[in-house]
Protein backbone atom coordinates (compact mmCIF):
# COMPACT_ATOMS: atom_id res chain seq x y z
CA UNK A 1 0.00 0.00 0.00
CA UNK A 2 1.47 3.44 -0.49
CA UNK A 3 2.49 5.35 2.31
CA UNK A 4 0.46 8.19 1.59
CA UNK A 5 -2.50 6.00 2.05
CA UNK A 6 -1.78 5.02 5.53
CA UNK A 7 -2.59 8.70 6.77
CA UNK A 8 -6.03 10.21 6.00
CA UNK A 9 -6.06 14.17 6.59
CA UNK A 10 -8.97 15.33 8.69
CA UNK A 11 -10.26 18.61 9.53
CA UNK A 12 -12.39 18.56 13.12
CA UNK A 13 -14.32 22.03 12.51
CA UNK A 14 -18.09 20.70 12.56
CA UNK A 15 -18.21 17.35 14.77
CA UNK A 16 -19.52 16.09 17.51
CA UNK A 17 -18.29 12.85 18.62
CA UNK A 18 -19.91 11.02 20.85
CA UNK A 19 -17.21 9.26 23.15
CA UNK A 20 -17.26 7.18 25.94
CA UNK A 21 -13.82 7.33 27.98
CA UNK A 22 -14.00 5.40 31.72
CA UNK A 23 -13.71 7.22 34.58
CA UNK A 24 -10.66 7.73 37.07
CA UNK A 25 -12.11 5.60 39.03
CA UNK A 26 -12.76 2.61 36.75
CA UNK A 27 -9.43 3.23 35.49
CA UNK A 28 -7.38 3.14 38.32
CA UNK A 29 -9.51 0.48 40.09
CA UNK A 30 -8.13 -1.87 37.36
CA UNK A 31 -4.28 -2.26 38.33
CA UNK A 32 -3.10 1.39 39.83
CA UNK A 33 -2.67 1.44 43.51
CA UNK A 34 -2.14 5.45 42.44
CA UNK A 35 -4.46 8.39 44.75
CA UNK A 36 -5.67 11.15 42.13
CA UNK A 37 -5.46 14.25 43.48
CA UNK A 38 -7.16 17.13 41.70
CA UNK A 39 -6.26 20.30 42.94
CA UNK A 40 -8.80 23.42 43.03
CA UNK A 41 -10.48 25.63 40.71
CA UNK A 42 -8.89 29.13 39.79
CA UNK A 43 -11.16 31.72 40.63
CA UNK A 44 -11.13 35.13 39.70
CA UNK A 45 -8.49 37.22 42.64
CA UNK A 46 -6.90 33.92 43.33
CA UNK A 47 -3.05 34.41 43.89
CA UNK A 48 -0.83 32.70 41.95
CA UNK A 49 2.87 31.70 41.98
CA UNK A 50 5.76 32.51 39.27
CA UNK A 51 8.59 30.25 39.38
CA UNK A 52 11.28 29.78 36.65
CA UNK A 53 12.54 26.04 37.44
CA UNK A 54 14.62 26.05 33.94
CA UNK A 55 15.71 29.12 32.49
CA UNK A 56 15.60 32.06 34.09
CA UNK A 57 13.57 35.40 33.62
CA UNK A 58 15.85 37.00 31.48
CA UNK A 59 15.29 40.89 31.87
CA UNK A 60 12.61 42.97 33.57
CA UNK A 61 10.27 43.10 30.58
CA UNK A 62 9.45 39.09 30.65
CA UNK A 63 8.58 39.77 34.51
CA UNK A 64 6.50 42.48 32.42
CA UNK A 65 4.88 40.48 30.08
CA UNK A 66 4.03 37.46 33.05
CA UNK A 67 2.20 40.12 35.20
CA UNK A 68 0.31 41.57 32.34
CA UNK A 69 -1.21 38.50 31.06
CA UNK A 70 -1.81 37.21 34.99
CA UNK A 71 -3.86 40.18 36.02
CA UNK A 72 -5.57 39.85 32.46
CA UNK A 73 -7.31 36.43 33.86
CA UNK A 74 -8.01 38.50 37.27
CA UNK A 75 -5.34 37.02 39.19
CA UNK A 76 -2.53 37.97 41.01
CA UNK A 77 1.07 37.16 40.84
CA UNK A 78 3.62 36.23 43.56
CA UNK A 79 6.56 36.22 41.88
CA UNK A 80 9.53 33.34 43.45
CA UNK A 81 12.80 35.27 44.96
CA UNK A 82 14.92 33.25 42.10
CA UNK A 83 13.09 34.24 39.32
CA UNK A 84 15.94 36.47 38.10
CA UNK A 85 18.55 35.31 40.07
CA UNK A 86 22.13 34.86 37.79
CA UNK A 87 22.40 35.04 34.10
CA UNK A 88 20.78 31.75 33.42
CA UNK A 89 20.43 27.99 34.95
CA UNK A 90 24.06 27.96 35.01
CA UNK A 91 24.05 30.30 37.34
CA UNK A 92 20.93 29.77 39.23
CA UNK A 93 21.73 26.99 41.88
CA UNK A 94 19.41 24.20 42.65
CA UNK A 95 18.84 24.60 45.69
CA UNK A 96 17.06 28.10 44.83
CA UNK A 97 14.85 27.25 42.10
CA UNK A 98 13.43 24.15 44.70
CA UNK A 99 13.07 27.35 47.40
CA UNK A 100 10.83 28.77 45.21
CA UNK A 101 9.03 25.65 44.12
CA UNK A 102 8.38 24.36 47.77
CA UNK A 103 7.53 27.73 48.91
CA UNK A 104 4.81 28.38 46.32
CA UNK A 105 3.43 25.35 47.78
CA UNK A 106 3.57 25.38 51.04
CA UNK A 107 2.10 29.10 51.17
CA UNK A 108 -1.90 28.83 51.76
CA UNK A 109 -2.44 31.58 49.95
CA UNK A 110 -1.23 30.73 47.04
CA UNK A 111 -3.51 28.84 44.51
CA UNK A 112 -1.38 27.78 41.23
CA UNK A 113 1.98 27.38 40.51
CA UNK A 114 2.34 29.28 37.35
CA UNK A 115 6.22 28.27 35.39
CA UNK A 116 7.26 32.03 33.62
CA UNK A 117 9.24 29.52 30.59
CA UNK A 118 10.66 26.45 30.14
CA UNK A 119 14.36 26.13 28.43
CA UNK A 120 16.21 23.99 30.32
CA UNK A 121 17.13 22.58 34.27
CA UNK A 122 14.25 21.24 35.62
CA UNK A 123 15.31 17.80 35.54
CA UNK A 124 18.06 18.45 37.95
CA UNK A 125 15.25 19.66 40.58
CA UNK A 126 13.61 16.24 41.08
CA UNK A 127 16.16 14.70 43.82
CA UNK A 128 15.37 17.10 45.58
CA UNK A 129 11.40 17.78 45.68
CA UNK A 130 9.61 17.70 49.03
CA UNK A 131 6.58 15.14 47.00
CA UNK A 132 4.87 15.16 50.49
CA UNK A 133 4.86 18.92 50.58
CA UNK A 134 2.75 19.17 47.58
CA UNK A 135 0.77 16.09 48.15
CA UNK A 136 -0.35 18.10 51.50
CA UNK A 137 -1.10 21.05 49.70
CA UNK A 138 -2.43 20.40 46.52
CA UNK A 139 -2.84 23.09 43.65
CA UNK A 140 -2.75 23.80 40.20
CA UNK A 141 1.07 23.12 38.39
CA UNK A 142 1.26 24.78 34.80
CA UNK A 143 3.96 24.81 32.19
CA UNK A 144 5.45 22.71 29.41
CA UNK A 145 8.12 21.64 27.42
CA UNK A 146 11.09 21.37 29.86
CA UNK A 147 8.85 21.47 32.70
CA UNK A 148 7.90 18.17 31.56
CA UNK A 149 10.33 16.49 33.98
CA UNK A 150 8.15 18.17 37.06
CA UNK A 151 4.78 16.79 35.46
CA UNK A 152 6.27 12.99 35.40
CA UNK A 153 7.82 13.57 39.29
CA UNK A 154 4.98 15.29 40.36
CA UNK A 155 2.09 13.06 38.96
CA UNK A 156 3.89 9.55 39.51
CA UNK A 157 5.10 10.15 43.20
CA UNK A 158 2.48 12.64 44.34
CA UNK A 159 -1.10 11.76 42.27
CA UNK A 160 -1.43 15.47 42.02
CA UNK A 161 -3.52 16.17 38.50
CA UNK A 162 -0.89 18.93 36.60
CA UNK A 163 -1.23 20.79 33.52
CA UNK A 164 0.38 20.70 30.50
CA UNK A 165 0.00 24.21 28.85
CA UNK A 166 1.26 27.70 28.11
CA UNK A 167 4.00 29.23 30.02
CA UNK A 168 3.79 33.00 31.09
CA UNK A 169 5.57 33.79 28.13
CA UNK A 170 3.66 31.86 25.68
CA UNK A 171 1.31 34.06 23.60
CA UNK A 172 -1.73 33.24 24.81
CA UNK A 173 -4.11 33.24 21.03
CA UNK A 174 -7.84 33.30 21.18
CA UNK A 175 -8.00 29.77 21.23
CA UNK A 176 -5.30 29.39 23.87
CA UNK A 177 -7.18 31.70 26.31
CA UNK A 178 -10.12 29.26 25.77
CA UNK A 179 -8.78 26.46 26.55
CA UNK A 180 -6.78 28.05 29.69
CA UNK A 181 -10.10 28.63 30.81
CA UNK A 182 -12.40 26.01 30.37
CA UNK A 183 -9.49 23.59 32.10
CA UNK A 184 -8.26 25.40 34.99
CA UNK A 185 -11.36 28.23 35.77
CA UNK A 186 -14.38 25.47 35.57
CA UNK A 187 -15.18 22.42 37.77
CA UNK A 188 -17.48 20.59 35.14
CA UNK A 189 -17.15 17.70 32.60
CA UNK A 190 -13.90 19.27 30.13
CA UNK A 191 -15.61 17.11 27.19
CA UNK A 192 -13.93 16.94 23.63
CA UNK A 193 -10.53 18.53 23.44
CA UNK A 194 -9.26 19.56 19.24
CA UNK A 195 -7.92 21.62 16.96
CA UNK A 196 -9.48 24.80 16.14
CA UNK A 197 -10.16 24.48 11.93
CA UNK A 198 -9.18 27.51 10.07
CA UNK A 199 -11.49 28.78 7.26
CA UNK A 200 -8.95 28.83 4.39
CA UNK A 201 -9.45 25.98 1.86
CA UNK A 202 -6.34 23.94 3.78
CA UNK A 203 -6.39 23.20 7.40
CA UNK A 204 -3.60 24.25 8.90
CA UNK A 205 -4.47 22.57 12.27
CA UNK A 206 -5.15 19.27 10.35
CA UNK A 207 -4.29 16.09 12.16
CA UNK A 208 -3.20 12.84 10.79
CA UNK A 209 -4.20 9.71 11.52
CA UNK A 210 -1.45 7.09 11.83
CA UNK A 211 -3.49 4.15 13.13
CA UNK A 212 -7.22 4.51 13.06
CA UNK A 213 -8.91 3.41 16.52
CA UNK A 214 -10.00 4.44 20.15
CA UNK A 215 -8.06 3.92 22.90
CA UNK A 216 -9.11 4.77 26.89
CA UNK A 217 -6.25 5.55 29.01
CA UNK A 218 -4.53 7.56 32.16
CA UNK A 219 -3.06 11.02 29.83
CA UNK A 220 0.46 11.35 30.52
CA UNK A 221 3.49 12.80 28.55
CA UNK A 222 5.30 15.71 27.65
CA UNK A 223 8.31 16.90 25.62
CA UNK A 224 9.83 13.81 23.89
CA UNK A 225 13.17 14.77 24.72
CA UNK A 226 12.47 15.01 28.14
CA UNK A 227 10.56 11.78 28.66
CA UNK A 228 13.52 10.76 26.43
CA UNK A 229 16.29 11.93 29.12
CA UNK A 230 14.71 10.52 32.46
CA UNK A 231 15.26 7.03 30.63
CA UNK A 232 16.81 4.87 33.41
CA UNK A 233 15.83 7.21 36.40
CA UNK A 234 13.93 7.07 39.37
CA UNK A 235 11.34 9.27 37.42
CA UNK A 236 10.95 7.28 33.97
CA UNK A 237 7.74 7.99 32.27
CA UNK A 238 5.07 4.98 33.09
CA UNK A 239 3.14 4.29 30.17
CA UNK A 240 1.21 1.47 31.83
CA UNK A 241 -2.45 1.88 30.78
CA UNK A 242 -1.81 5.15 29.43
CA UNK A 243 -2.77 7.74 26.80
CA UNK A 244 0.41 8.83 25.93
CA UNK A 245 0.79 12.53 24.59
CA UNK A 246 4.58 13.03 22.87
CA UNK A 247 5.52 17.09 21.42
CA UNK A 248 8.54 18.32 20.63
CA UNK A 249 10.06 21.48 18.47
CA UNK A 250 13.58 22.03 16.07
CA UNK A 251 14.18 18.43 16.13
CA UNK A 252 15.40 17.20 12.98
CA UNK A 253 13.69 13.71 11.97
CA UNK A 254 16.53 11.32 12.32
CA UNK A 255 16.36 12.90 16.39
CA UNK A 256 12.86 12.06 16.72
CA UNK A 257 13.30 8.82 15.15
CA UNK A 258 16.12 7.70 17.50
CA UNK A 259 13.98 9.71 20.49
CA UNK A 260 11.13 7.09 19.58
CA UNK A 261 12.91 4.01 18.59
CA UNK A 262 14.61 4.46 22.73
CA UNK A 263 10.45 4.45 24.13
CA UNK A 264 9.89 1.20 21.85
CA UNK A 265 12.28 -0.48 22.30
CA UNK A 266 11.72 0.22 26.22
CA UNK A 267 8.46 -1.31 25.93
CA UNK A 268 6.69 2.51 26.48
CA UNK A 269 5.00 2.13 23.33
CA UNK A 270 3.65 -1.30 23.94
CA UNK A 271 2.64 -0.59 27.58
CA UNK A 272 0.58 2.64 26.53
CA UNK A 273 -3.01 2.18 25.07
CA UNK A 274 -2.91 5.07 22.37
CA UNK A 275 -0.01 7.68 21.22
CA UNK A 276 -0.93 10.93 20.46
CA UNK A 277 1.85 13.39 18.98
CA UNK A 278 1.77 17.04 19.00
CA UNK A 279 2.29 19.21 15.73
CA UNK A 280 6.44 19.91 15.72
CA UNK A 281 7.40 23.00 14.23
CA UNK A 282 10.69 23.29 12.44
CA UNK A 283 10.94 19.24 12.39
CA UNK A 284 12.50 19.11 8.70
CA UNK A 285 15.69 17.39 7.60
CA UNK A 286 18.15 20.70 7.10
CA UNK A 287 22.06 21.16 6.00
CA UNK A 288 24.23 18.11 5.61
CA UNK A 289 21.40 15.45 7.28
CA UNK A 290 19.82 15.81 4.20
CA UNK A 291 22.08 13.18 2.83
CA UNK A 292 22.12 11.15 5.68
CA UNK A 293 18.50 10.91 6.37
CA UNK A 294 15.82 10.96 3.82
CA UNK A 295 12.69 10.42 5.61
CA UNK A 296 10.11 13.12 6.37
CA UNK A 297 9.34 13.96 9.66
CA UNK A 298 6.18 11.81 9.04
CA UNK A 299 7.58 8.72 7.47
CA UNK A 300 9.44 8.49 10.95
CA UNK A 301 6.84 7.97 12.76
CA UNK A 302 5.40 5.79 9.98
CA UNK A 303 8.35 3.64 10.86
CA UNK A 304 7.85 3.50 14.21
CA UNK A 305 4.50 2.36 14.32
CA UNK A 306 4.34 -0.04 10.90
CA UNK A 307 3.42 -2.92 12.82
CA UNK A 308 1.76 -0.86 16.05
CA UNK A 309 -1.60 -2.26 16.94
CA UNK A 310 -3.23 0.38 18.97
CA UNK A 311 -4.07 4.34 17.62
CA UNK A 312 -2.08 6.79 17.13
CA UNK A 313 -2.36 10.20 15.48
CA UNK A 314 -0.28 13.35 14.75
CA UNK A 315 -0.46 17.06 15.18
CA UNK A 316 -2.80 17.78 18.35
CA UNK A 317 -1.42 21.60 19.56
CA UNK A 318 -0.01 20.81 22.33
CA UNK A 319 3.57 22.23 22.97
CA UNK A 320 5.59 24.58 20.86
CA UNK A 321 2.78 25.91 18.85
CA UNK A 322 1.11 29.19 18.99
CA UNK A 323 -2.57 27.59 18.96
CA UNK A 324 -1.82 25.69 22.09
CA UNK A 325 -4.56 23.50 24.08
CA UNK A 326 -4.08 23.05 28.23
CA UNK A 327 -4.44 19.19 28.85
CA UNK A 328 -4.79 17.86 32.33
CA UNK A 329 -1.86 14.80 32.87
CA UNK A 330 -3.10 11.79 35.19
CA UNK A 331 -7.22 12.15 34.31
CA UNK A 332 -8.57 9.28 32.09
CA UNK A 333 -9.59 9.98 28.78
CA UNK A 334 -9.99 8.41 25.48
CA UNK A 335 -8.80 9.44 22.48
CA UNK A 336 -9.82 9.01 18.68
CA UNK A 337 -7.28 8.55 16.42
CA UNK A 338 -9.92 8.85 13.61
CA UNK A 339 -11.36 12.16 14.60
CA UNK A 340 -8.28 13.53 15.88
CA UNK A 341 -9.24 14.69 19.39
CA UNK A 342 -9.48 13.10 23.19
CA UNK A 343 -12.39 13.37 25.30
CA UNK A 344 -11.93 13.89 28.93
CA UNK A 345 -15.36 13.06 30.98
CA UNK A 346 -14.66 14.54 34.16
CA UNK A 347 -13.22 18.10 35.49
CA UNK A 348 -9.40 18.22 36.11
CA UNK A 349 -10.20 20.81 39.33
CA UNK A 350 -12.51 20.76 41.83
Amino acid sequence: MNRRNLVKLLGISSMLPILTPITNSELFAQNEKIEIIKPNRLKKGDKVGVIAPASNASTPEEIAKAKEIIEYFGLVPVFGTNLMDGDGYKTRSVRGRLRDLHQMFEDRSISAVFCIRGGYGSASLLDGINYELIRANPKIFLGYSDITALHIGIFQNTGLVTFHGPVMLSSFSDFTERSFRRVLFDNHSIGVLGNPATEKRRNNNSVYTIKSGKANGRLIGGNLSLISSLMGTANEIDTKNSILFIEDVGEQPYSLHRMMTQLKQSGKLDDANGIIIGKCEDCQPSGSQNSLWDYSEMEAYLDIFRDYKKPVFYGLLIGHTREQLTIPIGLGVEMDADLGVINIMESAVK
